[in-house]
């Protein structure tokens, strides 16, 4: 059995579905960390079979819509004194901008280096956003398009 040892302040980021741990872990740039960090991959899970877990020694800013965009399912827990002292569920944002990039080359987001790419969310069940200037279609939780 696998043992990492407890945090005392800092995140716990869980219910990852398994194998996006590692895109999770390159967007928040923990590679470059300078304190203790864990990814755990394929743990085995209850609910979801297996998932990604991290683990982050220290309290960071986190974009939470972002992990909500990537994986919905995501929970957040922070860590005070060795305890749980809140915990996030994550959805799926109604708008996200400049997280991931319009794959259409006619948008005007592919000419216009200024202009924000923003999507918004047109159906929750299926994931789908739409680009707020050419009406692309992207689904959520891909990966496909992150910045």
């Amino acid at each position: 059995m696998l043992n990492v040892d407890t945090i005392k302040n800092g995140l716990v980021i869980d219910h990852i579905r398994a194998g996006t741990g590692p895109r999770i872990f390159q967007w928040l740039k923990l590679d470059k960390a300078d304190f203790c960090v864990a990814l755990i991959m394929n743990a085995p899970s209850k609910t979801m079979g297996r998932k990604d877990i991290i683990k982050i020694d220290n309290i960071i800013n986190i974009d939470y819509s972002v992990l909500g965009f990537i994986d919905p399912n995501i929970t957040v827990n922070i860590v005070k004194d060795e305890h749980i002292a809140k915990k996030i569920t994550l959805s799926l944002p109604d708008k996200v901008e400049n997280i991931i990039k319009c794959k259409n080359p006619r948008c005007i987001t592919s000419t216009e280096t200024y202009v924000h790419h923003t999507f918004h969310l047109v159906d929750r069940t299926r994931a789908e956003y739409r680009c707020e200037f050419c009406d692309e279609l992207y689904r959520a939780g891909t990966g496909e398009g992150l910045q």
